[in-house]
C-alpha cells in the first residue's frame, strides 16, 4: 500500500550569502523524503503550471513520489522567502494560496499525513480535515503542526483547527518551538503529555540540542540529538518526520487495521524509530535547503553524535 501526504508545496527563496531557490514546503518534504527512502507515496498539493510549479512537479517525480492528479491548478506557485540566521536557523515570509477540492483519485492509503500551513489556512484546511475524516477508518493519521505564525491570522482559530486534527491523529510530531507558540503558559513537555491524552498513540517532541522526547502508553523515552556541521536547518523537522514514519513503517504498525498494534508500541521500538528520525534530521542540516537523505545516506549516518543538535 501507498502513503498519502496532503499539503503545500512551494519554492523556498533563500536570502543571505548562499542565496538560492529550493523546492520546499513541509508536506512536500515529507513526501519526497519518504520516496527517497524507497517508500511508495502519493502527494496531493496545489501548485501552478508555471516554471516554479514545473520545477516542483519534476522534483516530486525525480524522488519517486507520485503527484496526485488535480494538484496543478493554482494561479501561481507559492513561495517562501527564507532568511537564514548566523546559527543556521530559518525564518519565513510566505506568498501562497492554499486550496483543495474533492477526494483525490488514489487507492485507500496506508497512512495519511498532513500539517503545517495545510492544517490551518483557509479554504484548503477545511478540505484537509474532511479528507482526514474520510481516510481515518482505513489509514493511520499522522500530523506535524509545524506552526508558521506569519500565515496565521487568528491564533485561537488555528489552535482549534490543530486540536481537531490532533484528536483524529495516531502519530504526532511537534517541536518545542511549536508548543511554546500554541501554549505559552505551559512547558512543551507538559503540552506534549496532554496531547497524548487527547487520543494519539504516539507523540514525538523535538527539543533542539536536548534531543527528542517520545511519548506513548508504555511511557516516555529521550533520544539524544545527533547532528553534523550545520549549514542550515531548512527541512530538518520534516526529515525527522520522514525518519519517524519510515521507522514505524518498518515496524509494521501503520494502517487502520494496525491501530491497536501502534497503541501497544513498546519503548524499545519507539526508541529505534526516534533514533532513525534524529539521524535523518541530522543529515539534512548538513545540506543547503530541504535536501533530505536517501536510504544509503541515512544508513551511513546512523550513529553520528554531535552537540549541535539542530532539528
Amino acid at each position: 500500500m501507498k502513503g498519502l501526504v496532503i499539503g503545500e508545496a512551494l519554492i523556498d527563496v533563500v536570502t543571505g550569502p548562499t542565496g538560492a531557490e529550493h523546492v520546499g514546503g513541509s508536506p512536500l518534504n515529507v513526501a519526497v523524503g519518504l520516496a527517497r527512502l524507497g517508500r511508495d507515496v502519493d502527494f496531493l498539493t496545489h501548485i501552478a503550471d508555471d516554471a516554479r510549479g514545473r520545477r516542483i512537479a519534476g522534483h516530486v517525480k525525480a524522488a519517486g513520489a507520485q503527484l496526485v492528479p488535480g494538484s496543478i491548478g493554482a494561479t501561481r506557485t507559492p513561495t517562501a522567502v527564507a532568511t537564514i540566521d548566523r546559527d543556521g536557523s530559518a525564518t519565513y515570509a510566505f506568498d501562497l494560496d492554499w486550496q483543495l477540492t474533492g477526494t483525490p483519485p488514489v487507492p485507500p492509503p496506508l497512512f495519511v499525513h498532513t500539517g503545517s500551513i495545510a492544517a490551518v489556512r483557509e479554504p484548503g484546511c477545511l478540505a484537509v480535515a474532511a479528507l482526514v475524516d474520510t481516510y481515518r477508518v482505513s489509514a493511520t493519521v499522522t500530523l506535524d503542526p509545524n506552526i508558521r505564525p506569519s500565515v496565521i491570522v487568528d491564533r485561537d482559530q488555528a489552535r482549534e483547527r490543530i486540536d481537531k486534527l490532533l484528536e483524529r491523529s495516531d502519530v504526532v510530531k511537534t517541536s518545542d518551538e511549536d508548543l511554546r507558540w500554541l501554549a505559552p503558559d505551559r512547558t512543551p513537555q507538559d503540552t506534549a503529555r496532554s496531547w497524548l491524552a487527547c487520543g494519539p498513540a504516539l507523540v514525538a517532541l523535538t527539543m533542539g540540542d536536548r534531543g527528542a522526547l517520545g511519548l506513548c502508553s508504555a511511557g516516555e523515552v529521550l533520544v539524544p540529538a545527533p547532528a553534523l556541521e550545520v549549514v542550515d536547518t531548512v527541512g530538518a523537522g520534516d526529515a525527522f518526520m520522514v525518519g519517524l514514519l519510515d521507522g514505524l513503517w518498518e515496524l509494521g504498525v501503520l494502517g487502520g487495521d494496525r491501530r491497536d498494534a501502534l497503541r501497544r508500541i513498546d519503548l524499545g521500538d519507539l526508541t529505534s524509530a526516534l533514533e532513525r528520525a534524529t539521524a535523518a534530521a541530522a543529515l539534512t542540516v548538513t545540506r543547503a535547503g530541504a535536501d533530505l537523505p536517501d536510504r544509503a545516506a541515512l544508513n551511513d549516518a546512523r550513529g553520528y553524535r554531535d552537540p549541535h543538535g539542530a532539528y
